[in-house]
């Protein structure tokens, strides 16, 4: 097997995989030979992605869901178990970003949301998922993270409250499942990179001093090709 065939056999679900980060792992994956599952809310965004990967020869199944709506997890569960018996790789990447604002000026709504889908449904897919990654032989899970999880900033308090519980649930999942099954986990921050959500926290900025969503997908496409340690953390740095 070539060294850009290495995931030929293996299937993947993103979330988040209409655009950005989420479109560019979902192709890089494709490229390595993975069958991709990808979701996200629009449709018409999801089938530019898949139209992309099948031109480039690769193969993917579009699932058009909103995170937020509830049962849509266990509906996308059911439905990839009744194509496949394993799992091989689940990249969480689907995020909201709230109107940054002081702490006592934050959108109660907009954070409910944030927090169902960066949170509540984070663990839901681990939760729908979880058989089906202990199927595979080589389980891997990937969380897309920010560094205001772990750092926090003014104004980002929203964002950053919601990227903190998601770093800590990927890290108690990742220590759970170290001993007793095969699952890896590991949390990618990917740095500052040209996308949407960048783009309305720093709409002054020139988007080209920034990096393309492509060198994130490489990278997270070569972390799931590597035997990474479950916990494994990295810093995506401008190519």
């Amino acid at each position: 097997m070539s060294a850009d065939r290495d995931l030929d056999g293996q299937l993947a679900l993103v979330t988040g995989a209409s655009r950005g980060i989420g479109a560019a792992i979902a192709q890089s994956l494709a490229a390595r030979g993975a069958h991709v599952v990808l979701t996200a809310r629009s449709d018409t965004a999801l089938e530019q992605v898949e139209d992309a990967i099948h031109a480039a020869g690769g193969s993917a199944t579009i699932a058009p869901m909103d995170l937020s709506e509830p049962d849509a997890v266990a509906r996308l569960a059911a439905a990839i178990r009744g194509r496949w018996d394993a799992l091989d790789m689940l990249v969480i990447n689907a995020a909201i970003l709230p109107q940054l604002s002081a702490v006592q000026d934050i959108d109660p709504r907009e954070f409910s949301r944030a927090m169902t889908v960066n949170v509540l449904a984070t663990q839901t897919l681990l939760t729908a998922f979880h058989p089906m990654l202990k199927a595979s032989k080589d389980g891997r899970v990937v969380g897309i993270t920010s560094s205001v999880g772990a750092s926090p900033r003014a104004y980002w308090g929203a964002y950053g409250a919601t990227k903190g519980a998601f770093d800590v649930l990927l890290d108690c999942y990742a220590q759970e499942n170290a001993k007793v099954s095969r699952i890896r986990t590991a949390i990618v921050d990917p740095g500052a990179t040209r996308t949407t959500m960048r783009a309305r926290a720093y709409p002054g900025e020139d988007p080209q001093t920034v990096k393309s969503p492509d060198t994130v997908g490489e990278a997270v496409a070569r972390l799931l090709c590597e035997p990474f340690e479950t916990g494994h953390r990295l810093r995506v740095n401008q190519a």
